[in-house]
């Protein structure tokens, strides 16, 4: 459309609104910077959509490379106890599977050591009167660990206090693996002796005690943990046993109820190992479901079509991931492929975890209670020819940053993105340079055109005079020329 004007407003004094007709002109020329930014709201939407489906197959690689792991999840093994109150007990995947039975016959203690109580307190010296120093000799670990000397100094460690605070000082800086405190009821108040570490090597005793009025009852604790594991006897410091049973530990809790062992049954997780194939399966329909939007076709034709529609990266990256998904291994118990682990494909191309073909419609669940190893065998072997062993090989090169397909794309989308940013730029500053030019132009009209009444004016009285003008004899002067008024 073109840019209009009133003449008869122009001439009447009124002028040029400059910056609005200059608008108008520039408006004329701004079609194809319509065009180029609505290229880049395309670039920008593609670019979202590519972002969250190679965000979505990354997804899926973790998931399926869980699966290649062959000390993950598909090799995790699980320690069952048929009385975990008594026996808790964790597997690594080193486990071999079998069933065990234990019987738990002592718990491992702490040593701990306590003196009589002194009516007079916590802060009243305990040596024995007239004497300035005494001597405390603390064994520790049994009749064959070590011997700690405790000198007694007045004024220095001779009171309850003081001693704690010595014997853990001492225990801090040297290891003596002992903390001490302070313990008072009504009968007065204990110096409280506590081993940091279980078993016989955390036995309290006392070697000798001379030149003070301190009494120490019988030592308690500091015996190993008794158990027998398929009737092997075994003996543990702690509560914390290990190599009993390869790949298993074991954490003893309390002591066996008699006549009844524990049953510890080691085997396959089951549960690591459903989750791991749910996590595939959720992963793969993220990616399927998210590609199919892309391709969905509108009968009336109303709806624009999806912005990746025309992606030949994406058709290939989805008839990639289909072909990996109905890949296929031979032998293996009849495990050769998904459908025959109960995993089925629908006809979308997303997966749902449900039961194999008849005749023996079986649940995946079933089918790896009944032979676990054959399904790690269809995910995984060392040949590196299992299902995920394939599909991790092609997903590392489908969201490779570089090579990835959806990843070149995004670097052409980002690349055409920044050329049309460069070209809306020089543009937009041609057209700036071009409102300069028309408003100074214009600007020098429109005042023209604002001086045209006073102009006209003028001009008319000049006119005006000039035709009325006589000689004093009465004859018209013959110099001047013959005006007419049809201006």
């Amino acid at each position: 459309m073109g840019v209009s004007l009133n003449p008869a407003a122009l001439l009447s004094g009124q002028g040029l609104n400059v910056s609005t007709l200059v608008q108008q002109i520039i408006a004329q020329k701004t079609g194809a910077l319509s065009v180029w930014q609505s290229q880049q709201t395309t670039l920008a939407t593609q670019d979202g959509l590519l972002e969250g489906i190679n965000n979505n197959l990354t997804n899926l690689q973790t998931a399926v490379a869980a699966l290649a792991d062959p000390v993950g999840a598909l090799a995790a093994q699980a320690a069952i106890s048929s009385q975990p109150s008594v026996v808790s007990a964790t597997a690594l995947s080193t486990a071999v599977t079998a069933t065990h039975q234990i019987v738990v016959t002592a718990l491992a203690t702490t040593g701990s050591l306590y003196t009589d109580a002194i009516a007079s307190g916590a802060n009243t010296s305990f040596l024995a009167t007239g004497q300035t120093t005494g001597d405390v000799q603390l064994q520790i670990g049994g009749a064959t660990g070590t011997t700690r000397d405790i000198a007694i100094t007045q004024g220095s460690n001779d009171t309850l206090t003081t001693l704690a605070s010595y014997i853990n000082t001492q225990s801090v800086a040297n290891g003596w693996g002992v903390t001490a405190s302070v313990v008072s009821d009504a009968t007065g108040s204990r110096l409280s002796l506590q081993s940091q570490s279980s078993g016989t090597t955390g036995a309290l005793s006392i070697a000798s005690n001379s030149n003070t009025t301190l009494t120490f009852a019988p030592p308690t604790g500091g015996t190993n943990a008794a158990l027998t594991i398929d009737g092997v006897p075994f003996s543990s410091s702690n509560n914390t046993v290990t190599g009993a049973i390869q790949g298993v530990t074991l954490t003893l809790l309390s002591q066996s109820p008699v006549s009844t062992p524990v049953q510890l049954t080691v085997g396959p997780d089951t549960s690591q190992i459903t989750n791991a194939v749910n996590n595939f399966v959720s992963a793969y329909n993220t990616v399927i479901s998210t590609i199919n939007t892309q391709y969905v076709v509108d009968p009336t034709g109303s709806i624009p079509a999806p912005p990746l529609e025309a992606d030949i990266s994406l058709r290939s990256l989805q008839s990639r991931l289909l072909n990996d998904a109905s890949y296929a291994i031979g032998g293996n118990s009849g495990l050769v492929n998904l459908a025959s682990l109960g995993i089925n494909e629908n006809n979308d191309g997303t997966l749902t975890v449900g039961s194999t073909p008849a005749p023996s419609s079986q649940t995946f669940a079933q089918i790896l209670a009944a032979n676990p190893s054959a399904v790690q065998s269809f995910f995984q072997n060392a040949s590196g020819t299992g299902f995920a062993n394939v599909f991790n090989a092609d997903l590392t090169s489908l969201t490779s940053p570089t090579q990835g397909p959806l990843s070149v794309d995004l670097t052409q989308n980002q690349a055409e993105y920044n050329d049309l940013t460069q070209t809306i730029t020089n543009f937009q500053t041609q057209l700036s340079q071009e409102t300069s030019a028309l408003t100074l132009q214009y600007d020098a009209v429109n005042a023209s055109l604002q001086a045209y009444p006073l102009l006209l004016q003028e001009i008319t009285q000049t006119l005006g005079s000039l035709g009325s003008g006589t000689s004093s004899s009465g004859s018209t002067l013959s110099s001047g020329p013959i005006l007419t008024s049809g201006l």
